[in-house]
């Protein structure tokens, strides 16, 4: 893809809504805990209640939309949360598609030994890999049994060349993870390294935070970034807290 030729016409990019999971992170946090005490499996977290009614109003913003402006592909993490998410735009947003594609590319980040532990679980129980981690930055970093930021990056490249290959000049919304939507930017804009963690430091990724490209020429140009008015106007309260197992980063 090269040449840009394959481009979608229009390309969105959401973060899940609030997960139960995001919930647990964030009293385990408060509570200066070493493990986020949830027990599914975290592809099978659902969204919170929060969350649902953030995925309502992206969906609701998608609805004010003329019908030929709405996306008409829908590709989706598999994990629960993002699922939800996806649905939950469609049914709210009068987008006419068959089905939502679910596409394990777009999952969340792994982070193999390293799950469900906070950054005290960590230090405490695996106190070599965080000098690692400390040594290497979070973007080369891989946690034994779990990937780095650019193992991410690789599978998210082939699920570009994918859109690129069946829905060039369409309007293509993508639901996925924190980490997804930024390595996404990462490949998209030909981000580097520094550039990439500077964006990741100046904000968290919000639930439900949008994420805009429009082809131009032979190019995306990034229109919106973590857009989250849609939210606002409803009175649905941002949120942006880490997935369960990103408490590390």
């Amino acid at each position: 893809m090269a040449d840009g030729t394959g481009w979608p016409a229009s390309l969105w990019i959401v973060r899940h809504g609030e997960s139960l999971g995001n919930v647990a992170r964030d009293l385990a946090m408060r509570d200066g805990l070493s493990r986020i005490d949830i027990e599914a499996r975290d592809v099978d977290v659902p969204l919170s209640p929060l969350g649902q009614e953030q995925a309502d109003a992206v969906g609701h913003w998608f609805a004010a939309m003329p019908a030929d402006e709405r996306p008409e592909i829908v590709l989706s993490s598999p994990y629960t949360r993002a699922r939800q998410t996806a649905g939950r735009i469609v049914a709210e947003g009068g987008i006419g598609v068959d089905r939502v594609i679910t596409d394990e590319r777009l999952r969340e980040k792994e982070f193999g030994v390293l799950d469900r532990l906070t950054a005290r679980g960590i230090q405490e129980t695996y106190p070599d890999q965080a000098e690692f981690r400390r040594i290497l930055g979070k973007f080369y970093h891989r946690p034994p049994g779990g990937e780095s930021w650019c193992d991410v990056i690789l599978r998210l490249r082939s699920m570009l060349d994918t859109v690129a290959l069946h829905y060039g000049n369409k309007r293509v919304l993508i639901v996925g993870h924190q980490v997804v939507v930024l390595c996404l930017r990462y490949v998209i804009e030909r981000l580097d390294e520094e550039a990439i963690l500077r964006i990741d430091r100046e904000t968290e990724v919000a639930n439900c935070g949008v994420t805009q490209y429009r082809r131009e020429g032979d190019e995306l140009a990034l229109k919106l970034y973590n857009f989250t008015a849609p939210m606002q106007r409803e009175g649905t309260p941002v949120t942006a807290e880490p997935d369960r197992k990103a408490a590390a980063g």
